[in-house]
C-alpha cells in the first residue's frame, strides 16, 4: 500500500487542477496520456512527483528493492561506429588505443568467479568487426559449457544488428541462432533517444530507433527477456523522453518481455558533446519519477548505481526505483570512462544490503528474472548476515 505522504499528496494537496487529474487517474491506476506525461516534466514539483512515483512504487512492490550477484565482460571498446556521446570507445582505425579481449580471456574472466555466488554474466562492448556473430556464438556455447546455470545477458541491439547483417542473418534468425548458442537475454543498452532528430545528432551511424525495438521483439517472440533504457540529459527535450518511452510501452503492450526500465545519465567526460552540462540531482530524480508513473506496463524500474553514484542511486529509492541493478565487477569500464561518479564500479553484497537498508528500503536478491533468491529485510536495519561479509 502506498505511504502516508503518498496518500497526502493523491488527495489533493497540489493545488494545480490538470496534476490533481492525473495523480486521480494514477490512484485509480489508469494510464496516462503523452500529454499528461509530459505535462509531469514541465509542471510537476519534485515532492509532487516522488510521492505519485512512490505510490505507484510501493502499489507494485512495497518496500522491495531487488539486486543480483553479477559481473561484466567487455570484449573491447574497439568500435566501428562513432556516437558523439561515447567515452568509451576507439575507432577500429586506431585500435591500438583500446583493448581486444581473446575468447580464453573471457573465459578466464567467468572462471574466476566459480566459487561465487554470482547469477548472472552481462556482456557488451564495442562492435569490433572480427568478433562476428560466429565467434561469440562459440563464447556463448564455452560459458554455458562450463557453467549451465549462469545466466547470459548479453549484446546490445547495436552489437546484434552489426552481427546480423555482417553474418548475413535475418533478425529472426541471427536471434535465434544466439538464443540456442546459450544467450538467455538481451540487455537495454543502445536505445539512447529513438526520435530521428536527436538520433542523427549523437549516433546517426548504427541501428536507428525501429531497428532497435524489431530486434527487442523479435527477442520477446522467441520466449527471451531484456530490458530498456533511455540516455537522458543532453540535447534532448522532454518530449522526446515522452516519445522514446511511448514506443517502448507500446512494445511492452504487445510483447511483454521487457523486465525493466533504465533511464541512463548523460555523462559529458572525454567525448563530443562535454560542452553539454550534466543533468541536476533533481533532473535526474524528475526522470526517474516520471519514468514510473508513465511506464505502467514495465514491472520493474531499474537505477544503475555505478552511473549516478551511491549516494543518487539511494535517492531514487523514493522517487519509483525498485532495483539497483547488481553487485557488478570493477572490470565495467564504459560509464567510469564517461565521468561517473563511481570510478570503481563494486560493491560486495554487504554494502549493497546496507545501502538499501539505510534508507528503510528491504533488500532482495534476485535473478535476472526477478525470481527471488533471498530476502534480506530479516537481518535487521544495517546488520547483514555474516556470510555476507
Amino acid at each position: 500500500m502506498p505511504g502516508i505522504l503518498a496518500e497526502k499528496i493523491l488527495t489533493g494537496s497540489s493545488t494545480d487542477k490538470e496534476l490533481i487529474a492525473i495523480a486521480e487517474k494514477v490512484k485509480q491506476r489508469q494510464r496516462i496520456t503523452d500529454e499528461e506525461g509530459l505535462l509531469l516534466f514541465e509542471k510537476g514539483e519534485l515532492p509532487f512527483l516522488g510521492a505519485l512515483a512512490n505510490f505507484v512504487r510501493e502499489d507494485l512492490h512495497g518496500d522491495k528493492t531487488y539486486f543480483n550477484r553479477n559481473f561484466h565482460i567487455e570484449p573491447t571498446n574497439v568500435c566501428v561506429f562513432t556516437c558523439n556521446f561515447c567515452s568509451y570507445s576507439r575507432l577500429y582505425a586506431h585500435r591500438d588505443e583500446g583493448w581486444e579481449l581473446t575468447m580464453q580471456q573471457m573465459l578466464d574472466l567467468v572462471k574466476k568467479y566459480d566459487d561465487q555466488p554470482v547469477t548472472e554474466v552481462h556482456i557488451v562492448g564495442g562492435v569490433h568487426p572480427k568478433m562476428n556473430l560466429e565467434f561469440f556464438a562459440e563464447l556463448l556455447r564455452k560459458i554455458k559449457m562450463h557453467r549451465p546455470d549462469l545466466h547470459i545477458k548479453g549484446f546490445t541491439a547495436v552489437e546484434l544488428d552489426y552481427m546480423f547483417r555482417k553474418g548475413k542473418m535475418s533478425v529472426h534468425d541471427g536471434m535465434r541462432y544466439l538464443h540456442e548458442a546459450g544467450l538467455d537475454s538481451l540487455p537495454g543498452g543502445g536505445a539512447e533517444i529513438f526520435h530521428p532528430e536527436i538520433r542523427k545528432q549523437i549516433c546517426a551511424d548504427k541501428v536507428d530507433g525501429d531497428g532497435w525495438l524489431k530486434i527487442h521483439e523479435t527477442a520477446h517472440n522467441l520466449g527471451m527477456h531484456s530490458n530498456a533504457t533511455m540516455l537522458y540529459g543532453h540535447i534532448e527535450s522532454y518530449w522526446h523522453r515522452i516519445d522514446h518511452m511511448n514506443r517502448l510501452r507500446a512494445l511492452q503492450d504487445k510483447t511483454k518481455g521487457f523486465n525493466t526500465f533504465i533511464p541512463l545519465k548523460f555523462r559529458n567526460k572525454g567525448n563530443d558533446m562535454d560542452h553539454i552540462p550534466e543533468s541536476s540531482v533533481i533532473e535526474d530524480m524528475k526522470m526517474y519519477a516520471v519514468a514510473r508513473i508513465y511506464m505502467d506496463n514495465f514491472p520493474h524500474l531499474k537505477a544503475y548505481w555505478p552511473m549516478l553514484g551511491r549516494q543518487s542511486a539511494q535517492l531514487t529509492l523514493s522517487f519509483g526505483v525498485n532495483d539497483l541493478d547488481g553487485t557488478i565487477d570493477d572490470t565495467t569500464k564504459i560509464y567510469s570512462m564517461a565521468g561517473s561518479e563511481e570510478q570503481t564500479p563494486s560493491m560486495s553484497t554487504a554494502e549493497l544490503v546496507s545501502l538499501i537498508q539505510q534508507v528503510k528500503r528491504k533488500p532482495v536478491e534476485r535473478g535476472t528474472l526477478y525470481n527471488e533468491i533471498k530476502d534480506y529485510s530479516g537481518s535487521g536495519t544495517q546488520t547483514v548476515p555474516a556470510e555476507l561479509n
